[in-house]
């Protein structure tokens, strides 16, 4: 396979991105073919290759994990040299992407409205918290703060239960997803009109828009749907682990939850629990049959019997499980790159499968300014010029 196979190939993308949200959007278009150049502030670059303490420093694996297919390029764009450049690499570009607070672009000379005068078919994608206008649009987006604005650290299984924080990164990696998205529909609008356009998403939307069949409900019936709260569904212990069950998508899964689990009686025949809202209103006590019963044997025992009756469930693994689990395997999520400081990395490969043009590993992850010289020279930089700006302090 050559690089013209690669769906993106040709596309050449300007990437200001950094921590989580932007790269997850711009690793994709580099594992489908764009050229991606990355732009990294001299001496410390990307956030994340300081975010954690390790040993491989800022080629740490957080890091690792989301830069693949990239050119690091390291320049003082607070210069007018290095404005110089960036302009040189914006007239060559079909995407500028960013995800820096709302108006930081702008203050930096590369807002849309300025890129666009160097190249009316730039693509100008940003993803920020909030958005451009409104009582937050000045705040930074951070992934747990657009949790707890946007109603999805409030919902959880019962009030009994304390708010927490979601260990993982779901509204970074979600507002990513939609950056991308934005960025794939701009390039087909572009393909008709010639014309790029301004591409913008928020972490805030993002995660309103996860929530559209709670929404739904709230917006025209007044009340929040909780699928968490459902009465013959939840994550019970057993003697090695714990089984997550969902009761549902039956015309009676508490019948066959009962001979699952082995009960004396049909929980269905009984008059307190014969409706979905009787359920609902003897939770407790249901719940408190289903925890006795996975308590008596092991999870392979449980998933086994939920099974043969045909009830969703799944034993709780660790990411560590996970990782290691035959499924990933089959599946090929996880990869190996050998990385010129870090070694043999592995991480995880490109979810999404093309059968004839499938994401591939051009280039690891760079090490920071690795490819000053590379792109200069590509953008009509001479030996001079470029050896100027490195000691000045441009490029580093």
């Amino acid at each position: 396979m050559n690089n013209t196979s690669l769906p993106l190939t040709g596309v050449s993308v300007v990437d200001f991105t950094q921590v989580y949200m932007g790269p997850s959007c711009t690793q994709l278009l580099g594992d489908y073919g764009a050229d991606v150049i990355k732009i990294e502030r001299p001496g410390t670059g990307d956030l994340s290759r300081s975010s954690i303490p390790d040993k491989d420093g800022p080629d740490n694996p957080i890091f690792l994990s989301i830069n693949r297919n990239k050119r690091s390029v390291s320049i003082d764009t607070r210069t007018p040299q290095g404005v110089e450049v960036i302009h040189h690499l914006v007239r060559d570009a079909d995407v500028v992407v960013s995800n820096f607070r709302s108006g930081v672009m702008e203050r930096i000379g590369f807002g849309y409205e300025q890129l666009h005068e160097l190249n009316p078919a730039l693509i100008w994608a940003s993803g920020t918290g909030f958005g451009e206008q409104g009582p937050y649009s000045h705040k930074g987006g951070q992934d747990v703060i657009a949790q707890a604005y946007s109603g999805v650290m409030w919902r959880r299984e019962s009030e009994d239960i304390p708010l927490s924080v979601y260990p993982t990164t779901l509204c970074d990696y979600t507002t990513g997803m939609h950056l991308l998205q934005g960025i794939l529909l701009a390039l087909i609008a572009r393909n008709t009109t010639g014309e790029g356009q301004k591409v913008e998403v928020t972490m805030y939307d993002s995660m309103l828009h996860m929530q559209m069949q709670e929404a739904g409900m709230q917006l025209n019936r007044g009340y929040e749907i909780n699928w968490a709260s459902m009465p013959l569904s939840g994550v019970f212990l057993t003697t090695d682990g714990a089984v997550c069950m969902v009761g549902a998508f039956k015309a009676n899964p508490l019948h066959d939850i009962s001979k699952a689990l082995e009960l004396e009686d049909d929980l269905s025949l009984h008059e307190e629990y014969s409706t979905l809202e009787k359920q609902f209103e003897h939770k407790p006590q249901l719940q408190a049959i289903f925890r006795a019963r996975f308590a008596t044997n092991t999870t392979a025992y449980w998933v086994k019997r939920l099974e043969e009756q045909d009830i969703l469930c799944a034993p709780v693994r660790t990411l560590a499980e996970a990782l290691e689990d035959e499924q990933t395997m089959v599946n090929r999520m996880v990869l190996e790159m050998n990385h010129p400081t870090a070694g043999l990395v592995r991480t995880l490969d490109a979810p999404i499968r093309l059968s004839q043009t499938p994401a591939r590993i051009r280039r690891v992850p760079p090490r920071l300014g690795e490819h000053n010289a590379e792109v200069l020279r590509e953008h009509g930089y001479d030996e001079a010029a470029i050896a100027a700006m490195v000691a000045a302090g441009v490029l580093q």
